[in-house]
């Protein structure tokens, strides 16, 4: 049976004057003891449950407050349940409350761990936490097993709650305010954390780091300084339905750690809402990116995220991979951004495939040396300010099944660029369907432009186009136009409608299939300019006479004599 023991500040019949007392007598029996706790302040030494023990307030919780100047109040090393107490400690590196051994019950109970640890959960225990509060400190599983429900911690120094060396920890319905570093930190170990909430940390929310598993389920986090969610050194899990506002980063994936996150939203985030580096990978499917600052999701630094049925909707950037990343892209929409939809730059590889643009100034993007390739495949890209696809640099891009409708020009390469583009559609553009400048190449199969209101294909500079089996129907000015030395040829094409020529070309263009009613012009070539002759003479020239000039040049040194003349009247000049 359970003895019971009651501790009373003011003594009484039966009654212990202090928890301590009431401890040692129960330890002396050897029994199973219940201590019930009248309301008022204990300052206590070091208490320590071993056995069978329950501390129980009589009053309402936080109607008993037990303290220590410093160190540990709690010294824990058996079966102990605690409810409605307040432990007060300072400096207790070991933790107000220490379970060194058995299992531990927290119920209802609010520790206040000032410069040290709330709760220190060692390895091989267990401990439950259940409708309690933990401030200033953080609460440390190690190489122990845990459940937390309906718990809150705030303003920790430090991480609010630490999982460590392999501890197993389940956590839900709490929540986390204000600390310091991470709210919670999973490092070599697992959690699961389910319905809570954390704002306000100053480093990640949450944290998973060296090849720990974390998994978010229902959650919310915002206020975050840095970023609200981050995986790194090898570490897996996933995140569902969970909710991030107002972060740096709303998921930081980094150093080989390969997350599952479904069904999330990141909102209004400071810089990204997905960012993924450093050989970083991950899979997104089914979430929502609104109004990132800079990027939407970012790739870089060897990222190699996949991304399938998202939708990121405002802000500057919408997709990016840059610095040798990778990534692969399906079934999403980039919507009503300020700047480019896609980009791939420097040396980074993209697939997109089934990508819905709408509203924005640029489609796709590329940039960089020839180790930077994009594809892009069955998408449309609608209502563009400048360009549904520009390609510059060495870079290359394929397209393939892509519409581009509303905007100033299709599809464009300069400089030193590659775009081939398979079984497109270019319409209603105010410039025309696809240009190549510089020395460009661009290579069309089976492009279709319509309702341009310049031209169809455009080529300048030193580029080349090679167009096959395509068709041009009612470009306002031509169906082909090519300038400068720009060349290339065409097959099984056909340029029909009103406009005023079929083809303006320089010679430097085989039309031998070109299928068309339309008046086909050879520009003239522009005069050549001409030579200018500059004579440079090795000494002064004269144009009109000279009198009493004393010149020299080509010396080191000159010496001056002035003679006079005198003129008719004899006055000296």
């Amino acid at each position: 049976m359970v003895k019971k023991y009651v501790v009373s500040p003011h003594g009484g019949r039966g009654a212990h004057p202090d928890i301590a007392s009431a401890l040692r007598a129960a330890a002396a029996r050897g029994r199973a003891a219940r201590v019930e706790i009248a309301p008022g302040h204990y300052e206590e030494e070091r208490l320590a449950l071993r056995g069978e023990v329950e501390l129980i307030a009589l009053g309402e919780p936080g109607s008993v407050v037990v303290s220590r100047p410093r160190g540990t109040v709690l010294d824990v090393l058996g079966s102990v349940a605690v409810r409605g107490l307040v432990l007060v400690g300072r400096n207790a590196d070991a933790g107000v409350v220490d379970c060194q051994g058995g299992a531990l019950l927290l119920d209802r109970v609010e520790v206040r761990a000032h410069d040290g640890v709330c709760v220190h959960v060692r390895p091989h225990t267990a401990a439950t936490l259940t409708d309690s509060q933990f401030w200033f400190g953080r609460v440390v599983f190690a190489g122990s097993a845990g459940h937390v429900e309906r718990c809150r911690f705030a303003d920790s120094a430090n991480n609010a709650l630490a999982v460590i060396e392999s501890a197993r920890v389940t956590m839900r319905a709490s929540r986390v305010d204000g600390a310091r570093i991470h709210g919670v930190r999973v490092s070599d170990a697992w959690a699961h954390l389910a319905g809570c909430e954390v704002t306000g940390t100053e480093k990640a929310a949450l944290m998973a780091d060296t090849r720990a598993e974390l998994t978010v389920e229902d959650c919310r986090i915002d206020a975050v300084h840095m970023a609200a969610l981050a995986f790194v050194e090898q570490s897996r899990g996933s995140v569902r339905g969970t909710r991030v506002t107002d972060a740096e980063n709303g998921i930081l994936v980094a150093s080989g750690a390969d997350p599952s996150v479904h069904g999330c939203v990141f909102a209004d985030c400071r810089d990204t809402g997905v960012h993924v580096q450093d050989a970083g990978r991950g899979t997104f499917e089914d979430c929502e990116i609104l109004g990132a600052g800079n990027i939407g999701v970012l790739s870089t630094g060897g990222g190699a995220p996949r991304v399938t049925g998202c939708r990121v909707t405002g802000g500057n950037v919408g997709i990016a991979v840059t610095d040798k990343a990778r990534g692969r892209f399906t079934r999403t929409a980039v919507l009503d951004l300020t700047g480019v939809a896609l980009r791939v730059w420097d040396e980074s590889k993209a697939v997109f495939e089934q990508i819905r643009v709408e509203r924005c100034p640029f489609g796709l993007e590329t940039r960089g040396n020839g180790g930077t390739t994009a594809e892009l495949t069955d998408s449309t890209i609608h209502d563009f300010d400048m360009a549904a696809v520009a390609v510059v640099g060495q870079s290359r891009a394929t397209l393939k099944g892509v519409s581009a409708q509303r905007g100033l020009l299709g599809f464009s390469a300069g400089e030193e660029a590659q775009l081939h583009a398979h079984d497109c559609d270019v319409s209603a553009v105010t410039t025309g369907g696809a240009l190549a400048h510089g020395t460009a190449r661009l290579v069309v199969a089976n492009l279709r432009v319509s309702d341009a209101q310049s031209f169809g294909v455009c080529v300048t500079g030193s580029a080349y186009l090679d167009v096959s089996h395509s068709r041009f129907d009612d470009c306002a000015a031509t169906g082909m136009r090519f300038d400068g030395s720009g060349g290339g040829r065409l097959v099984e094409c056909s340029v029909t409608g009103t406009g005023v020529t079929a083809v303006q070309h320089n010679g430097r263009v085989d039309l031998t299939t070109l299928r068309t009613t339309l008046p086909v012009v050879r520009i003239a070539e522009p005069a050549a300019a001409p030579t200018s002759v500059v004579n440079n003479y090795y000494g002064p020239v004269f144009h009109q006479a000279v009198h009493h000039a004393q010149l020299a040049w080509n010396n080191s040194s000159v010496v001056q004599q002035q003679t006079n003349h005198s003129d008719e009247d004899g006055v000296g000049r």
